[in-house]
């Protein structure tokens, strides 16, 4: 069991999921609940206006659009989430269609690199002394 500082309200709890004490845990469960709710009777809301109506923050429900928590809908795209990259408007995350699939393979790509390095690394011919390599290579 490890206790931490709850960094909403400082008390101290035991950390098992999550960095904030139940109680702050279950406070931010009921934002959400909140901000959800009212997103489902103002469809078109912008994110000023959810936070105005509700009394949310605009950086806790940028927080949950950005966790994924709530997306966008068709009909609202003006919530004001952008592409961390590119800066197209999104519906939740971090990044556009194009900017993930750029990322991905560049992370694919970076990691085929690394495994074929450490395959070049452990390769039996190349832990060979230089004398053993050459006295019984082909010629």
């Amino acid at each position: 069991m490890e206790l931490r500082n709850c960094p909403e309200c400082g008390k101290i709890f035991t950390f098992i999921k999550t960095n904030l004490c139940p109680e702050c845990k279950q406070k931010l469960e009921d934002q959400f609940e909140t901000v959800k709710q009212y997103l489902q009777e103002n469809p078109k809301a912008n994110i000023q206006q959810v936070s105005e109506g509700t009394g949310i923050p605009e950086k806790t429900i940028s927080g949950y659009l950005r966790d994924g928590r709530i997306i966008a809908s068709s009909e609202n795209k003006n919530l004001g989430l952008t592409c961390e990259l590119c800066g197209e408007p999104i519906p939740a995350g971090r990044f556009c269609y194009a900017c993930g699939q750029k990322l991905t393979e560049g992370f694919k790509q970076s990691v085929s690199e690394i495994n074929k390095k450490k395959a070049d690394d452990i390769s039996p011919e190349k832990n060979k002394p230089e004398w053993a390599r050459s006295r019984f290579s082909k010629y």
